[in-house]
């Protein structure tokens, strides 16, 4: 009897199987980061029940179909992770190159939200309607504002010619953060401003520029800070929401409604909650926006502190790991990259969660991998996929 066709793949033997070959010492995946990976996909699959346990109720949102927003979630972080793969596959030093093209790109539609293009959203003058789909540009702008940064406090001290970025370097560096700055803060979006200030120190720390200037930025935000109150470039609303931050038992039924209700739903959750949809806050929908910012309650409320306790062990883990990356690297651009992806999800994750439990303002901000939302869900992912592309770059042990 004739032989059957060979099964030897080259470099790997005989009859070895795809598994085989894929696991394989040296393989991609046995190179990437799966505590990071396993985590984001943990917080991905726990924000399905969430999301569901949040809207299923909400006729005014889903209609008929309570099933609804739970399958626009499970597409939003499908995509996502498909995004997560494209950007492994294209690599962080190929995006490198492309920074001007993405970081253009991502300037041209925040300028679109202030045409009549735009559109308000919860109060948010910062989303774009894009064939029957929102687009909220501000989350591929924290990206830009991290890769274009990286490129070039990262260029001489990567070509062997600085050991730090000098100040002309880093002083150009600001100007290319602050335009998009300026240009969400007149939406006026306040939340992915702040967070987006906290992206340009992480970047500051990690290029190892001087101290002077984190110092200098720290006392310009402030100083900005002041001059936004004054001018009033403010909204009424996001006034309100700071003076209920100040001042919880101001109008508990207006401006302060939001936080009071979802410090009631969390503190109801107790130690192990009131078990998954049967949380009274959520069931009843007291908790405005629930799915979105406020999705954190519904962990409260119906997991108790062991679920809510997870949420943050898992968001732990995977800046842990973020920190590794950023520490093990060879070069000094994917150090940035990693120092600026690390400030944006630590300050959004610890904002979110800190303005459920009243110790920070109401921003508006979603929590990473957990909330209701297509565009920030798209923009995390990206993010993990260039956090697993710096950690593929750093040569095989010998």
């Amino acid at each position: 009897m004739a032989a059957g066709p060979s099964l030897t793949v080259a470099g790997y033997g005989p009859e070895r199987s795809s598994w085989t070959r894929l696991l394989a010492k040296g393989s991609i995946a046995r190179r990437l980061d799966w505590p990071m990976l396993l985590s984001a996909l943990a917080l991905s699959a726990l924000s399905c029940a969430l999301v569901y346990s949040a809207t299923r109720g909400r006729t005014e949102l889903v209609g008929d179909d309570p099933y609804a927003f739970l399958v626009k979630h499970v597409v939003n972080i499908g995509i996502g992770l498909g995004l997560m793969i494209g950007t492994v596959w294209l690599g962080h030093r190929t995006l490198r190159t492309a920074v001007p093209i993405l970081y253009g790109l991502s300037v041209f539609l925040v300028l679109l939200v202030l045409t009549p293009l735009g559109v308000t959203v919860n109060g948010a003058h910062a989303w774009l309607m894009v064939a029957g789909f929102s687009l909220q540009p501000a989350e591929f702008v924290k990206i830009t504002i991290i890769l274009g940064m990286a490129m070039l406090l990262a260029a001489r001290v990567d070509a062997g010619d600085r050991d730090h970025p000098d100040h002309k370097t880093v002083l150009q560096s600001l100007g290319l953060a602050v335009l998009p700055i300026i240009i969400v803060l007149l939406m006026p979006d306040l939340g992915s401003v702040m967070v987006m200030v906290m992206i340009v120190l992480g970047v500051l720390l990690s290029s190892g520029a001087s101290n002077r200037w984190v110092l200098g930025l720290i006392g310009a935000g402030t100083a900005g800070a002041v001059a936004i109150w004054q001018l009033g470039i403010l909204d009424d609303y996001q006034i309100n929401r700071f003076a209920a931050f100040a001042n919880p038992n101001l109008d508990p039924a207006g401006v302060g409604y939001n936080t009071n209700q979802a410090r009631i739903a969390i503190g109801s959750g107790g130690l192990t909650g009131t078990g998954l949809f049967h949380g009274t806050q959520t069931t009843g929908q007291f908790v405005p926006e629930q799915q979105t910012d406020f999705v954190f309650t519904v962990a409260g409320e119906e997991l108790g502190f062991a679920g809510a306790g997870l949420i943050i062990v898992l968001l732990g883990i995977l800046l842990w790991r973020a920190c590794r990356i950023a520490r093990d690297t060879t070069e000094l651009y994917g150090t940035i990259v990693a120092g600026g992806i690390i400030a944006w999800f630590a300050f959004q994750a610890f904002e979110n969660i800190g303005m459920t439990l009243g110790i920070m303002p109401v921003a508006g901000l979603p929590l990473p991998f957990v909330s209701y939302g297509g565009t920030s869900m798209f923009a995390v992912w990206i993010a993990v996929g260039l956090l697993q592309s710096i950690k593929l770059q750093k040569p095989l042990s010998a």
